[in-house]
């Protein structure tokens, strides 16, 4: 399994399970099965509120099982609603309870959005968000890095920020995020953003890698392209007598990034680590590299309000 570094040497495994989206009474169970199979790398967030049955996975796995905690890397979230840098820590506490953990490997700031703390869900109208003179990236980004001097987390890092946001947050600090997180697939190649990572000593995970199917209806547009159905990702999986969720895993990982498959089904989530085993050659990565569209499943319009508070928000 290829690996990555971090700044002070700590590795992860370039395959991890995706938790967005898996059903209650049913996470657990994926967990433990990705776990037992050869996972050492699960990636969580607060908001997909399925934090505490991966705590009790976790929980049976590290006390019954030769697998210890440390041998695990688990990456959290900091939610939209705890932005406040007196919020901040006690939302990393809440997922660390719910988790059963003593730390995390690593925490990411969610999005560069920040709403209110009483907000439920999505904002329904502009004064449900924080401003950012009320709640700015650079405080939230250093009660993180708190959190990491305090030995609750190893790593700090963000999820869903452009290069322009990752540009003005690096004239502000010192220790710049180690990890991005974002929406990374053949259909949203984002070669400048893995370019930037690489020139920053900043590691890039791509979530949404088969392009997120299974997402809640609303946040789906009508007609969007399937990568799973998609011709020339299923020729080259009938060239690698493999699954086309294994083409777009193992081309993940062969650009360099981090990638977070979910699966609750235990073929599938064995068939998406087994995806190390393929070796994509010149002229599979050459015709995967024209499907670049661009075009996202994510687009954030969930996000974005109606003034320019927080507008465009990948700066597209």
């Amino acid at each position: 399994m290829k690996t990555y570094r971090f700044r002070n040497g700590d590795s992860v495994e370039a395959i991890g399970l995706g938790t967005w989206k898996s059903d209650p009474g049913k996470v657990g169970d994926a967990v433990k099965t990705a776990l037992e199979t050869g996972y050492r790398h699960i990636d969580c967030a607060a908001i997909y509120g399925n934090e505490a049955e991966v705590g009790a996975a976790f929980d049976e796995i590290f006390s019954t099982t030769d697998i210890k905690r440390e041998q695990v890397h688990v990456t959290s979230k900091l939610w939209n609603t705890a932005h406040k840098k007196e919020d901040v820590i006690p939302a990393l506490k809440k997922s660390l309870t719910d988790l059963r953990l003593d730390y995390l490997d690593l925490y990411l700031m969610h999005w560069p959005v920040a709403f209110r703390p009483d907000v439920e869900g999505f904002p329904k109208s502009d004064d449900e968000y924080l401003p950012l003179d009320e709640a700015p990236i650079i405080e939230t980004w250093e009660a993180m890095l708190d959190a990491k001097k305090q030995g609750l987390i190893r790593h700090a890092g963000v999820s869903n920020f452009s290069i322009e946001k990752l540009e003005d947050l690096r004239q502000k600090t010192d220790d710049f995020p180690e990890m991005n997180q974002v929406e990374i697939h053949p259909y949203l190649q984002q070669q400048a953003m893995i370019d930037y990572g690489k020139k920053n000593s900043m590691l890039i995970t791509a979530y949404s890698p088969l392009g997120s199917k299974d997402r809640p209806d609303p946040m789906k547009s009508d007609d969007e392209p399937s990568l799973l159905e998609n011709e020339v990702i299923n020729s080259i999986a009938k060239k690698h007598d493999s699954t086309p969720a294994q083409v777009l895993i193992k081309w993940a990982v062969e650009r360099d990034t981090l990638v977070i498959p979910k699966s609750t089904n235990p073929g599938r989530i064995r068939e998406n680590l087994e995806s190390a085993e393929i070796n994509l050659d010149d002229g599979d990565h050459a015709k995967i590299k024209e499907l670049n569209i661009p075009y996202r499943y994510l687009d954030a319009e969930m996000m974005e309000t109606e003034s320019d508070m927080y507008q465009d928000i990948f700066d597209d």
